[in-house]
């Protein structure tokens, strides 16, 4: 009996308490509220001289964890200090608490540059912050963030840095990134290589129908009723989920509230998939499998895109897989993108000019215009466009990552393109700014303004936070606070991140995202 064939039809009685086996009650909290209760959170280490006895004669062991030792967590990263031009030091004598606070904060708004700056950080292999607490709380925040902009390639490659088994907390991340990607049975294999980590219930069940062992799955589930160890509510649902032709009932599960990756993939097994388009992005990773239809892979790389967390050639294999299916939509993008991109790749000029102005229409519209710039900006820079056409191809090689020498022999056709030229090229002396938000990027880049609490950071070495109070401050600007725009910048200018600041404020310009 394959997983992949259970059905199962759950009675809304049994759901609405909110699946309370994927979240208990002393289990330890998370940054993030959707991470499954895959362990049995009150272990703790203690000695017996022999095993518990259980009322029907079963022994039952005693479970010892042991915690990743001490600074061992905090200063794994994946990216060495001559990748990302930060220094090894980066966090200084920086209160954990108060970086976790900054790293944790939604910057689902953030410019596309921000959003690049910040995985950086999560990744790079720094020290961890003078004077503290040894211990994994700072690398446990950078997972959750990671987890929080569904990069979860990126997050399991941290995670095998630190080794799955090491700790309770580390562990059940890597078990509900791999449950997210898909490679289950990659996270039961850890689990069960683990002998010092007790999974939950649930946990233990799904790994072993996982594994095909149902017999044992079923044991252990009957076993749990009689030492009561599970509640009535737990019981019938993993009954159902065991032995679905038990429910002739037919109803469809309502969504339980949070949804956790467990939760997900057994509604998934049982041939009820949740849409993933109201959970966090992470869940819409699950879409980019093979298993999950064209448009669910569109709408699900489209998510991801927006918060920097995929390669924009994931976003060009799937635009491009095959002719849309019908129209609106994310269906119109698609084929206006492979329109595009079949005049590029024949090199048609008189096509490219025919074809850009609807599909950059296309990218705004669903914010995708740094991922487009990155793809084609380089081929939109060879060609020779008519000037209409070299106003949009500008916007594009603009918001690329060699926004300076793309663009060095390009000549201006109004004020605005003048200045957008002088920004790009860091020669902002003597030029006027068209408007107020232009003013406030000047004022940064000829008369720059550094923050009183921002001068502290530096004196005390906390470079990383410096950089996330600065990235903090241009959220500001995006709602339309030009004071915090010039601080912003000039923060960023003045820790020497010059490429991040002009590339901020391109961005900021060109994709007018302020609220």
């Amino acid at each position: 009996m394959p997983i992949e064939g259970l059905k199962l039809g759950l009675a809304a009685s049994v759901f609405g308490l909110g699946f309370v086996l994927a979240a208990r009650a002393d289990a330890p909290l998370s940054a993030i509220d959707w991470l499954s209760q895959s362990l049995i959170s009150n272990t703790t280490p203690s000695v017996q001289t022999e095993p518990a006895v259980s009322p029907i004669g079963l022994h039952t062991e005693t479970v010892t964890v042991q915690s990743l030792q001490a600074d061992s967590a905090d200063s794994l990263g994946i990216l060495p200090p001559a990748v990302t031009g930060l220094p090894r030091n980066l966090w200084g004598d920086g209160d954990v608490a108060e970086i976790a606070r900054l790293l944790l904060q939604d910057n689902s708004q953030d410019l596309p540059a921000m959003q690049t700056q910040l995985l950086t950080i999560l990744l790079a292999i720094s020290d961890p912050p003078a004077g503290a607490s040894a211990g994994e709380a700072l690398f446990l925040a950078r997972i959750d963030k990671l987890l929080a902009i569904g990069a979860l390639d990126q997050a399991r490659a941290l995670l095998d840095t630190a080794g799955a088994a090491n700790s309770p907390e580390i562990f059940r991340r890597y078990f509900d990134v791999a449950l997210l990607i898909g490679d289950e049975d990659r996270a039961c294999q850890a689990l069960k290589s683990a002998p010092g980590l007790a999974p939950a219930l649930p946990t233990r069940v799904f790994c072993l129908a996982r594994a095909g062992d149902f017999d044992t799955a079923k044991l252990t589930l009957d076993t749990a009723r009689v030492l009561r160890t599970v509640n009535a509510e737990e019981g019938a649902l993993l009954t159902r989920f065991m032995e679905p032709e038990l429910d002739d009932t037919g109803i469809t599960p309502i969504m339980p509230t949070p949804v956790t990756p467990l939760v997900f993939r057994i509604y998934e097994a049982i041939g009820e998939p949740l849409p993933d388009t109201a959970l966090p992005v992470a869940f819409s990773y699950a879409d980019l499998s093979e298993n999950a239809g064209w448009k669910a892979q569109l709408e699900a790389v489209e998510r991801l895109s927006r918060m920097g967390s995929v390669a924009p050639n994931l976003l060009l294999g799937l635009y491009t897989q095959q002719k849309p299916a019908a129209s609106g939509g994310v269906w119109d993008r698609v084929a206006a993108f492979q329109a595009f991109d079949a005049a590029v790749s024949a090199k048609d000029q008189l096509a490219v000019e025919a074809t850009l102005p609807l599909v950059w229409t296309k990218m705004k519209e669903a914010s995708l215009e740094v991922p487009f710039a990155a793809l084609f900006s380089q081929e939109l820079a060879s060609l020779a466009l008519s000037d209409q056409t070299k106003s949009l191809a500008l916007q594009v090689m603009l918001l690329s990552r060699q926004y300076e020498t793309l663009t060095q022999n390009f000549a201006p056709q109004d004020p605005q393109e003048a200045f957008l030229l002088a920004l790009a090229r860091g020669s902002l002396q003597g030029v006027s700014p068209p408007d107020a938000l232009d003013a406030a990027i000047v004022a940064a880049f000829s008369a720059p303004v550094l923050p009183a609490s921002l001068q502290d950071m530096l004196d005390q070495g906390r470079i990383g936070q410096a950089i996330l109070a600065a990235m903090a401050q241009m959220r500001q600007g995006e709602a339309g606070d030009l004071r915090a725009v010039t601080e912003g910048l000039s923060t960023l200018r003045h820790l020497g991140l010059e490429d991040l600041a002009r590339r901020s404020a391109l961005q900021l310009i060109l994709l007018e995202r302020r609220l």
